[in-house]
């Protein structure tokens, strides 16, 4: 059986932490203070999103396996894309505010869902590298 397939216990406290982190770590990247190209600022940043998405899903789903987080991470960050193609004014006023845009974004960029997609790639390889490791370590006396 695959090992992503295998349901895991995940630790809520290094969830945590590590979202804390990977989202200091994007509003650092975003924020101008560090000198970037434009291209790595806006697709790095959206990646850091996506893994933030990957990390909140597991999170809450801390028995589901690595490929069900991963699934549902990026059918939630297509469909926060998809819906910059919707413009209702409750939810333009939702998007003006510093939340609104850092959660829901403004307007729809194809390429982000291949931002996204890195995102949470590297979340899941970061993972089932994590419990590879581990688990060799487990099973050595």
């Amino acid at each position: 059986m695959n090992e992503n397939a295998i349901p895991v216990q995940r630790s809520r406290l290094a969830y945590a932490l590590a979202i804390a982190l990977v989202i200091g770590t994007g509003l650092l990247w975003r924020s101008g203070l560090i000198p970037l190209p434009n291209f790595v600022s806006k697709y790095g940043g959206d990646s850091l999103w996506a893994l933030v998405v990957f990390l909140c899903f597991g999170f809450a789903f801390q028995r589901s396996s690595t490929m069900r987080i991963a699934l549902g991470a990026v059918c939630f960050a297509w469909s926060i894309e998809f819906l910059q193609l919707y413009h209702a004014p409750w939810l333009d006023g939702l998007r003006s505010t510093r939340p609104g845009r850092l959660v829901l974004g403004s307007t729809f960029n194809g390429p982000d869902l291949v931002a996204y997609a890195i995102g949470i790639a590297l979340g899941a390889t970061a993972e089932s590298l994590y419990r590879r490791v581990n688990a060799k370590h487990i099973e050595q006396p």
